[in-house]
């Protein structure tokens, strides 16, 4: 193999380690090469991102590269974010999503005890989404895995840490439990309409 294509095997890491990164060593381990060499493909790679007019470069964060999107497009990715349409989180998602942020860590199982029924397609959507993730295994048989919150459901609902989600009620009015269910209901029926 004379000739190899370093840049693009390097853009491959890259891409492929997302908000990870890859540090200067773990660089030089996958390509085989010393870290001299590593670090001269990432500077000829991040030279051809600032000359070329791309979407996308390489920084170096908390000591690991990986590839950003390139600032001046930022109005066009906000604008991507906050476009209406499947981003949104259906209600089984929601309330899946609520449950692991107050009980983490916690098991698929136990979600579906609280919520009462299966929660596989809420836990892949959350995943898929970034705002959980596995953080461990259970103690005890089957060991299973234990969801919690990540990172980008910190910044998604502009929390600084879990300190800062709002107390759950303790009890419960009964006049607030009437209206909540006339609410569930009057949707219900109002889709039934249709």
């Amino acid at each position: 193999m004379d000739i190899v294509n370093w840049k693009g095997i390097l853009e491959s890491l890259l891409f492929a380690a997302g908000d990870e990164g890859l540090s200067l060593k773990q660089i030089a381990s996958v390509l085989e090469v010393g870290e001299d060499k590593a670090e001269e493909i990432i500077n000829s790679l991040m030279e051809d991102y600032l000359i070329q007019t791309r979407g996308i470069e390489i920084a170096q964060i908390a000591g690991v590269y990986q590839l950003i999107t390139k600032k001046d497009h930022a109005v066009y990715l906000k604008k991507l974010v906050d476009q209406p349409g499947g981003t949104h989180l259906s209600q089984a998602a929601l309330e899946t999503l609520a449950i692991i942020a107050y009980r983490q860590p916690i098991t698929r199982a136990e979600i579906e005890e609280i919520r009462g029924v299966k929660t596989e397609r809420p836990l892949y959507t959350l995943s898929s989404r970034a705002l959980i993730k596995e953080v461990g295994r259970a103690e005890g048989t089957g060991r299973a895995y234990l969801y919690g919150t990540t990172k980008e459901f910190l910044d998604c609902f502009g929390l600084k840490s879990l300190e800062e989600l709002p107390d759950l009620t303790e009890k419960l009015d009964e006049n607030d439990i009437q209206e909540e269910a006339d609410l569930f209901f009057e949707k219900f029926e109002d889709k039934m309409e249709l």
